[in-house]
């Protein structure tokens, strides 16, 4: 099995670059659609879509006109001054999703953060909970990022060991259940339950039927907000445009990323109703970047083609089809297959000699498929949602050969 060794962008970027990521030695100059083309111009096709950021497909024209076009004019003000352009966009995706406000800002982690301040200043001055003594739960498995605020909120040693000390008022409870999650409500000083509502970087962990609206539910009961943190799940990825429409449950903050840019671009918002939104007045929260007119054309733009292309409908129908196509493959190496929409995860049992998931992706990168690990085990698939019938079949040969030449390892 071939792998790139020397290639210089690999070499530069591991002399003066910071040693935080450990990518496929593949190095990528362009991409289309669903598929990239790395520097000696092989072709493959991208089963991770940098992690649901490229739901629309790479370079969709609509979004990249809608970014030159805006460049071309105006940029960047700061919120310091009003521009043209944030005022339709907040319009347009308030509209969008039915909700009262948006606070723009710029990456997922950032939607997050702006999503617990939110929820403590609405815990302080709504709910009356004494000051700084307000709760937020997070389930365990989550991610959402890597500022100390979501590594203080993580269960996975990796995140948190070593940038102590941690964010105070964070408690984390056992996904999927809600036994823990009412006894964890029943302090008062409980002011959020933020959740994925499949858990994506924990390798595509499903809830049981039910989970997110009874969690919901219990949220209600004891006057504590639901915050979904749909950066990853949202904008069709699941085959809903989101995942919570499976439970019709509507968070009370909804916290949007990676593919409201459309691939090209960094933008997050979080949405909500005026009780929480006015509780944040000038001053105690901002971004230089968040709402500028370029960010905005974009996600306008963005959300555009998810509704105009049927994307969320695709990702049910092609996800369905794929799932299909990956249990049949038989292999003793497939612990199972799970997935919704074009969210899916292939767990794989030990086998070989020191073999992971790692090395099924590099073999399946030089078969012309990339795809990431998650952990040791699981093999996230996450493609564009503009794939097609007839790109899932080539691309489900691909790992289905794939996989089967490992079985002669066992």
């Amino acid at each position: 099995m071939l792998a790139i060794h020397n290639h210089p962008s690999i070499d530069l970027e591991h002399k003066y670059g910071a040693h935080n990521y450990h990518p496929l030695p593949v190095v990528i100059e362009s991409g289309l659609g669903v598929h990239v083309w790395d520097t000696d111009g092989r072709k493959y096709f991208d089963f991770l879509a940098a992690y649901s950021a490229v739901n629309q497909g790479h370079c969709h024209p609509k979004i990249i006109n809608a970014l030159i076009t805006q460049a071309k004019t105006l940029t960047l003000t700061s919120r310091a001054f009003y521009n043209n352009v944030l005022g339709e966009y907040e319009q347009y995706i308030t509209s969008y999703f039915g909700y009262d406000k948006v606070l723009p800002m710029n990456t997922g982690v950032e939607g997050g953060e702006t999503a617990i301040k939110l929820c403590r200043k609405w815990g302080y001055e709504v709910k009356g909970i004494p000051t700084n003594k307000a709760k937020i739960l997070f389930a365990e498995g989550n991610f959402w990022g890597r500022t100390l605020a979501a590594v203080s909120a993580s269960t996975d040693p990796t995140c948190y060991t070593n940038f102590g000390p941690l964010m105070p008022g964070f408690q984390v409870i056992p996904y999927n259940d809600l036994t823990s999650l009412e006894q964890a409500l029943s302090d008062p000083n409980v002011a959020g339950f933020m959740v994925e509502p499949i858990q994506g970087e924990a390798g595509i962990v499903i809830p049981d039927e039910g989970y997110l609206k009874k969690a919901y539910d219990l949220c209600k009961a004891h006057n504590v907000l639901f915050i979904a943190d749909e950066v990853q799940t949202g904008l069709g990825r699941t085959g809903k445009l989101l995942a919570c429409d499976y439970e019709q449950v509507k968070p009370d903050i909804l916290i949007l990323g990676k593919a409201l840019g459309g691939g090209v671009f960094p933008v997050s918002a979080v949405l909500c109703n005026d009780e929480i939104m006015l509780t944040i007045k000038p001053g105690q929260h901002g971004s230089t970047f968040g709402g500028n007119p370029l960010a905005c054309k974009v996600a306008m733009a963005a959300l555009k083609v998810i509704e105009e292309e049927n994307l969320s409908d695709n990702s049910f129908a092609m996800g369905c089809l794929f799932r299909e196509r990956l249990n049949a493959i038989e292999s003793p190496i497939i612990e199972t297959i799970r997935g919704k929409g074009l969210f899916n995860a292939m767990v794989i049992k030990p086998f070989g000699y020191a073999k992971t998931a790692f090395d099924v992706c590099l073999a399946l990168k030089e078969n012309g498929l990339l795809a990431k690990q998650t952990h040791d085990h699981i093999i996230r698939f996450a493609p564009p949602l503009t794939i097609n019938r007839s790109e899932i079949m080539e691309a489900a040969d691909i790992i289905e050969n794939t996989i089967l030449s490992f079985n002669t390892e066992l």
